[in-house]
């Protein structure tokens, strides 16, 4: 489970729960910590002809990252940070 911090939960409407967390940066915008406060990664929310969408990129180097996929909910996104 993920944890919202306070804008993100107001904005998506879920509960706090438990795994990384995520720290809002700006409007469809989230920065993946992990429970040490590491930073893993982020989720981007797009909108395309078929809805809503939250891409999921990986930090792997201090300027780099690797895209993991682009998925229905925040939550799955959120999964692939585990």
């Amino acid at each position: 489970m993920i944890t919202l911090h306070a804008p993100a939960v107001a904005q998506l409407g879920r509960a706090e729960r438990r795994g990384p967390s995520l720290v809002p940066v700006k409007h469809g915008l989230w920065r993946v910590t992990g429970r040490s406060g590491a930073v893993l990664g982020h989720i981007e929310r797009r909108m395309d002809d078929d809805g809503e969408r939250f891409a999921a990129r990986r930090l792997v180097a201090l300027a780099r990252t690797v895209d993991l996929g682009v998925f229905w909910t925040i939550d799955d996104a959120a999964d692939c940070f585990r």
